[in-house]
């Protein structure tokens, strides 16, 4: 097959114990999925719905890299997240069967643009300005469920500059992650290759040039990005 121009790469994610990798189809993430950070957000609802929106595929930033402070901006949050790697494909998922289409766990960063996420919630607009931007998902290498399980507990916490910011446990979230499969399955044919961002803790905070930041799930993996 000829392009007229260069295809883009690939993105892919490392997977612990092998040279294979996991390549990323889509970055689905779910909001307010902790009760404590749902507690810092005036007025909202601790049992609604889960709801989502997407990252690019390019936005993921593999475990070591450098992430850019990103422009039209003055106000960039860390928000540390479990990520669930999906290798089999499906709809109207149950959740019952959800932990089937699961190959692994990573932990992820969600990088906010919190200024202009601010803007869009109150003029009613689309995330994309504040979430879907350029390395806004930095993410571990891939543990497969084979060798950990499915982990419903453990702490999940970051740092910066090795001062704990954020600090929960998995078992705080609001909707599993057999929940959040399916219901993503009603309105999105899962594939092999999705990464599904599921929720932060409470303690989301700015972050400036030359922090050091490091997300971390006990028994899964973490993940460290420099602020540059």
């Amino acid at each position: 097959m000829t392009f007229v121009i260069s295809p883009p790469n690939r993105v892919s994610l490392g997977v612990v114990g092998t040279l294979a990798r996991f390549p990323v189809r889509r970055v689905y993430c779910i909001g307010r999925n902790y009760v404590e950070h749902i507690r810092e957000i005036p007025d909202a609802d601790e049992r609604e719905l889960p709801f989502f929106f997407q990252k690019p595929t390019d936005a993921i930033l593999e475990d070591g890299g450098a992430f850019p402070y990103p422009p039209a901006t003055q106000n960039v949050h860390h928000e540390v997240e479990l990520a669930v790697a999906i290798s089999k494909s499906g709809e109207n998922i149950t959740v019952g069967n959800a932990l089937n289409h699961v190959f692994g766990y990573g932990v992820g960063i969600d990088m906010t643009r919190r200024d202009l996420q601010a803007i869009a919630k109150e003029m009613r607009r689309p995330w994309e300005a504040a979430k879907a931007y350029d390395c806004s998902a930095p993410c571990s290498n891939i543990v497969p469920a084979k060798e950990i399980g499915h982990p419903t507990c453990g702490r999940i916490w970051l740092e910066v500059n090795g001062v704990v910011k954020q600090d929960g446990d998995l078992e705080q979230q609001i909707w599993s992650v057999q929940e959040s499969i399916a219901y993503i399955a009603t309105m999105f044919k899962l594939m092999p290759g999705d990464l599904i961002m599921t929720g932060t803790p409470a303690g989301v905070g700015p972050v400036k040039k030359g922090d050091n930041i490091m997300g971390a799930i006990d028994g899964i993996s973490t993940v460290r990005v420099s602020v540059k």
